[in-house]
């Protein structure tokens, strides 16, 4: 497998989107999501919401000064009824502006590494829509699922991110944490052989911070088992211990894991 291309991501964050929308209708507005504790299902629809269309705006006007960013958020629709076609018009048109510009487009990438901006943030926002999807289905009470490319593919960008020099002036703490002197960490998703390489991710703790590269060798951790179960084990959405007992399996050090997943993780909600 390699990096899908801009029309690729595209259609995967409208299929994504739709849904994310249908497993919303499954619940009500005020539903808690569990993997978000301070959200409810209303306000984590919102939040998906306005993240793709804030970022269609950037995209859109090429904002490439992040002074300029847009400062005006769409207003989540009152009626649930309401928001599938609100998170439609969302996604579509993220994915049109990305694609009618083109991966060169001038646009600003907050992660600050060589990757163009539109390819970042299409990348990203499709991301950010799979997990949160994940969520949504844990607030609905329904099984989720999720292609085992796309899981590998959301696993890259998790670690890109949270690799970045964006990353380390946003998070601090976290960039500092994962200092070390050569501990490593290997990844293996075993449930696609087509996946080849991309489906295993080598991490490697520096003196000058995280690096991760894909590949397969010998680590001081290795959690081999399903790209999704990996996936929602890295962000958060499945503890490690259930993650292990449920669908993945680890030799070595379990606590050099964990340590991994509590400092890289965004927090839910």
């Amino acid at each position: 497998m390699t990096e899908l291309t801009l029309e690729r991501y595209g259609q995967e964050l409208v299929d994504q989107t739709a849904q994310f929308a249908a497993t919303a209708r499954r619940a009500a507005q005020e539903a808690p999501v569990p993997t978000c504790p301070e959200w409810t299902l209303g306000q984590l629809v919102e939040h998906l919401g306005q993240t793709q269309y804030w970022v269609g705006s950037i995209v859109e006007d090429r904002v490439s000064d992040p002074s300029q960013l847009p400062t005006s958020v769409a207003e989540l629709p009152a009626d649930q009824d309401a928001w599938t076609s609100w998170l439609a018009e969302a996604a579509s048109r993220l994915a049109r502006a990305c694609i009618d510009a083109g991966p060169d487009a001038p646009v600003w990438n907050p992660a600050g590494d060589d990757r163009p901006g539109i390819g970042f943030w299409l990348r990203r926002v499709l991301c950010e829509t799979i997990i949160h999807r994940a969520d949504a289905a844990t607030a609905a009470g329904v099984a989720y699922q999720l292609d085992a490319e796309l899981a590998a593919d959301a696993i890259a960008d998790h670690l890109a991110m949270m690799t970045s020099p964006g990353w380390a002036a946003q998070r601090p703490d976290s960039a500092e944490a994962l200092r070390g002197n050569g501990q490593t960490l290997h990844l293996h998703a075993g449930d696609e052989p087509g996946l080849g390489d991309t489906g295993e991710w080598l991490i490697e703790r520096g003196a000058e911070g995280a690096t991760w590269r894909h590949g397969h060798a010998d680590a001081d951790v290795t959690v081999s088992g399903p790209a999704t179960s990996l996936l929602l084990v890295l962000t958060r959405r499945r503890p490690v211990s259930v993650g292990l007992d449920d669908s993945l399996h680890i030799s070595g050090d379990l606590d050099l894991l964990t340590h991994w997943v509590d400092h890289t993780a965004q927090q839910a909600g």
